[in-house]
């Protein structure tokens, strides 16, 4: 029964506002299996009584509405866990396709969202958890997940096979007393932890390194790609900085850590910068980048779904490294959604400056959605354009 429950609900999930498309879908392997191992906790009387539910990493909503449909949870039963879900999504697009799944399936409450933290996690005795790419974001989800939740928590941790890694053993070790793998299904696996060691020390997120090349004090949350070191693509973009226009206002789209808000912010005292990213953890750690390199006063970090809050025609200009990946699938789709964007967002005469991977050939796209390219600047691996904006957004 719960398997059609479940199989039922997957397949009207959606991903929206996320990119849509025949080859990505809103939930993998790791969904069920990770629902059918707590209901399997819960059946078997193996968590405290009175407890409660904490997800962290639903991407689109799976975990939550599943685990809502199977009605394991509120029952007044011996054994069940009171009170709404709890969930915690890094993406704001992830946040509004659960409501908007929640929504199309007529789920009217029974979850909230929060932050990674005591708000979230506070009196949990059961995390479910999408295990994240990186070990750095891993490394401050178990320290949270030991830090703030119940003494008796049992933590699932479940990814695809192919993308988890002794590391991630590691570091749950680190962090919890016991840490057992279980046995691998339909290429998804699962990593039981349980008897979280006390937390010592403040929260070791986000760190700070000072990038020499630079002269910058990084910060990054667990979550940020790159972490506080400086990628290759925005390492190359940064080589144009002196030949990019000045602007009232600049938009460093799809910020991370701020590096290039506050490059630009600092070489361009006039200007005022907006750092905007859909990722929570990198909001933060360009607001705390931006507060480290005394340009606190002059860069606004904004989370936010392809700038869709900031005005029409607002920025004279706007520097991007679009992402090449939408989850695990390569895919250009999140780069166009980002030049879309950059389209309505960017004044006339304004310009787009933008780094990519020679091979995806955004060139064309460019020039459509933007209007005139040129290239400035290529490498073995990269190519930076400059597009103008001349018209009003298409």
């Amino acid at each position: 029964m719960a398997d059609n429950t479940l199989e039922s609900l997957f397949s009207r999930l959606g991903r929206s506002p996320d990119v849509e498309a025949p080859n990505l879908q809103a939930w993998d392997a790791t969904d069920p299996l990770l629902l059918e191992a707590a209901g399997g906790l819960l059946a078997d009387g193996l968590l405290p009584p009175g407890g409660r539910l904490a997800i962290v990493g639903d991407r689109y909503g799976a975990l939550t509405l599943g685990a809502l449909a199977l009605n394991r949870w509120n029952t007044g039963e011996p054994g069940a866990l009171n009170g709404p879900v709890r969930v915690h999504q890094d993406l704001i697009t992830g946040e509004r396709a659960l409501r908007n799944n929640a929504e199309k399936l007529g789920v009217d409450g029974g979850f909230e969202q929060f932050p990674l933290g005591a708000g979230l996690l506070s009196g949990a005795t059961l995390v479910l958890l999408q295990l994240p790419k990186s070990l750095a974001e891993l490394e401050e989800i178990a320290d949270a997940v030991a830090r703030y939740a119940a003494p008796d928590v049992v933590l699932l941790a479940g990814g695809r096979v192919k993308h988890m890694s002794l590391g991630m053993n590691a570091v749950l070790e680190r962090h919890f007393g016991e840490v057992q793998p279980q046995r691998a299904r339909q290429k998804s696996r699962i990593l039981l932890a349980r008897r979280p060691r006390p937390a010592t020390g403040a929260q070791p997120f986000p760190s700070t390194e000072v990038n020499t090349d630079l002269g910058l004090a990084v910060c990054a949350r667990g979550a940020v790609f790159a972490g506080t070191g400086l990628d290759i693509g925005t390492r190359f973009l940064l080589e144009f900085l002196p030949r990019m226009p000045a602007a009232r206002h600049a938009v460093d789209l799809g910020c991370g850590t701020g590096i290039l808000a506050a490059m630009y912010a600092r070489s361009h005292p006039g200007s005022r910068v907006t750092a905007t990213d859909q990722s929570a953890a990198a909001v933060e750690s360009a607001r705390a980048t931006a507060q480290a390199n005394g340009l606190g006063d002059r860069i606004t970090a904004l989370q936010d779904d392809a700038m869709a809050s900031l005005p029409e025609a607002s920025a004279e200009l706007i520097l991007l490294n679009p992402p090449f990946h939408v989850g695990a699938a390569v895919h250009s789709g999140a780069g166009i959604k980002l030049i879309e964007a950059a389209g309505r967002v960017l004044a006339p005469g304004g310009e787009l400056w933008t780094v990519f991977n020679s091979h995806l050939h955004y060139r064309p796209t460019l020039q459509r959605l933007i209007g005139p390219t040129r290239e400035v600047g290529r490498n073995p691996k990269f190519t930076v354009t400059a597009s103008i904006r001349k018209s009003a957004a298409v």
